[in-house]
């Protein structure tokens, strides 16, 4: 795991969200809204956003329609900005408007899972309180072996197990920068992989006995001949039937 750490840290040592955020509140709503989009869009849907609603006061008081229109393209519109009015209204009433800096409150806002608030918390205020679990991140740990769960909450325990405290918003960083850039989800480049020679499905470690190659189907000798019988009769039995317009 040490390796895998030092490696990712050598490809990407300045691996960061990206998502365009100048703060945690930024940060929060560009976060949930990337839900079924990509990080591209949301970038540019967030610039007019954040001019109108610059913070939590002002996301709070906003029209339903008006900000379904700004943020339209990042799919699933209608269920985004009830979640962020619902986010910004719970900030106000709850928090005076700031981000909360704990995991366990920050879950308790309408929009934010705990990968939400792992982003925040690691990437907006420092705060190591677990790993981000996305599709790379869990594709990226499985072929590498650091886990076998499919559940995010599980690949995160797994996680949070070998990787140091302190690594933990970076080294989920690096593992989406790699995943994005090099171990796709389709034809994973490992000629260009930096941890080819300690990931399993690399082909580079043997994982176990391989399996027999599957011996061409030979045609036997009594089937050679009853398809040479059928061909022969067929042959025959058209050249027997009368030419048409004969007399």
């Amino acid at each position: 795991m040490t390796q895998i750490a030092a490696l990712l840290a050598q490809k990407w040592p300045d691996a960061v969200v990206e998502l365009d955020h100048g703060n945690a509140y930024q940060l929060l709503v560009a976060t949930i809204l990337s839900a079924q989009s990509t990080d591209r869009m949301i970038n540019t849907i967030t610039p007019a956003l954040f001019e109108k609603y610059p913070d939590a006061d002002a996301l709070a008081a906003a029209d339903h329609a008006d900000v379904e229109k700004l943020i339209f393209k990042s799919g699933f519109f209608r269920q985004k900005t009830k979640s962020l009015i619902g986010m910004a209204r719970t900030l106000v009433e709850k928090h005076g408007g700031e981000v909360p800096q704990t995991m366990e409150e920050l879950v308790q806002v309408p929009g934010v899972g705990r990968k939400t608030a792992n982003v925040v918390l690691g990437n907006a205020l420092g705060k190591q309180e677990g790993i981000v679990v996305d599709t790379h991140v869990a594709r990226v740990s499985q072929r590498l072996g650091l886990t076998k769960e499919t559940d995010p909450v599980k690949i995160e325990q797994d996680l949070m197990k070998v990787v140091p405290r302190e690594q933990w918003a970076m080294f989920a960083n690096r593992l989406i920068w790699h995943g994005r850039r090099v171990c796709f989800a389709k034809n994973p480049d490992h000629e260009n992989c930096i941890l080819a020679p300690l990931c399993p499905s690399a082909g580079l470690v043997t994982l176990g006995p391989t399996k027999k190659a599957k011996t061409p189907m030979k045609i036997t000798k009594p089937t050679a001949i009853k398809t040479a019988a059928r061909t022969a009769k067929a042959v025959k039995k058209k050249t027997a039937q009368p030419r048409r317009g004969a007399r």
